[in-house]
C-alpha cells in the first residue's frame, strides 16, 4: 500500500523564447520563468523541468509538468 502523497506543486508562469533561461520574480502569484526554448514539440515543456531541477537541487525525473501543458501557465509537480 502506498503512503501519503507528499509531492509539492509549484504555480508558474513560462515566457518562451526569452533572451536566457532564468528564474525567479512572480506574476499573479505564479513563480515566473524564462525559457530560451520554443514551445513547439514540447521543447518548453522539457527545458522548464530541467531548469526547475537544477534551480532546486533535485533530479529532472523528480519533475512533471501536472496541468498546463500548453498553456503558459503550468502546475509542476516535485517528488521527493
Amino acid at each position: 500500500m502506498a503512503g501519503p502523497d507528499t509531492s509539492v506543486l509549484l504555480d508558474v508562469r513560462i515566457i518562451p523564447r526569452a533572451r536566457r533561461n532564468e528564474v525567479g520574480g512572480e506574476r499573479d502569484g505564479r513563480l515566473l520563468m524564462r525559457t530560451m526554448a520554443s514551445p513547439v514539440d514540447d521543447q518548453a515543456n522539457v527545458s522548464v523541468c530541467k531548469q526547475i531541477a537544477e534551480y532546486l537541487g533535485v533530479s529532472v525525473r523528480r519533475v512533471e509538468i501536472a496541468s498546463g501543458h500548453r498553456s503558459r501557465d503550468k502546475v509542476l509537480r516535485i517528488r521527493p
